[in-house]
């Protein structure tokens, strides 16, 4: 019992002589970063004004700037296909199913409806990867139950989510 009063007395009085000791707070002798001024806030930035830490995007050439290597990105040119191939999974009766779809078509199976809207392949390599636009409905729903780009190597990155059927891309076709 002595120990119990003990040990709520040092739990309760802990934080009160935590308090008795006070703590030093030294200030830097120098900042390391300068600052300049900002323009008050009543008066708009003009294109000479600079705001500190940033840089005009346009302003930067590919290269070494400032002691830091930028990049050059290129982006990666899509053709359109003429429809594309999609795999249908009903988990309920294990029947797997290929569609061969054309872009705006939309068809049925078992209780989902399936639109294509359009089916894209990288224009340097067709045969590495598509990207297709799916609107995915319940029959008889307003609502989509998917409606997004799906991509072929990454299915798992915007997959469908229903409870009994698994929806992915296989490929774009130009037949």
């Amino acid at each position: 019992m002595n120990r119990l009063v003990l040990v709520l007395g040092l739990a309760l009085a802990g934080p009160a002589l935590a308090q008795l000791s006070a703590i030093e707070v030294t200030p830097l002798d120098e900042p390391a970063v300068t600052e300049q001024p900002l323009p008050p806030v009543d008066q708009p930035l003009t294109p000479d004004d600079t705001v500190p830490g940033f840089s005009d995007p346009q302003a930067q050439q590919p290269g070494f700037q400032d002691d830091v290597i930028v990049p050059v990105i290129e982006e990666e040119r899509a053709e359109t296909a003429k429809g594309g191939v999609v795999r249908v999974l009903d988990r309920v009766s294990g029947q797997l199913t290929d569609l061969e779809m054309v872009n705006g078509d939309h068809t049925t199976i078992g209780r989902i409806s399936i639109a294509l809207a359009e089916c894209r392949y990288p224009a340097d390599n067709p045969a590495s990867d598509a990207y297709a636009y799916l609107t995915i409905l319940n029959v008889g729903a307003d609502l989509p139950v998917f409606e997004g780009w799906m991509i072929a190597s990454s299915p798992a990155l915007n997959a469908l989510d229903h409870p009994r059927y698994d929806v992915w891309v296989m490929r774009c076709s130009n037949s």
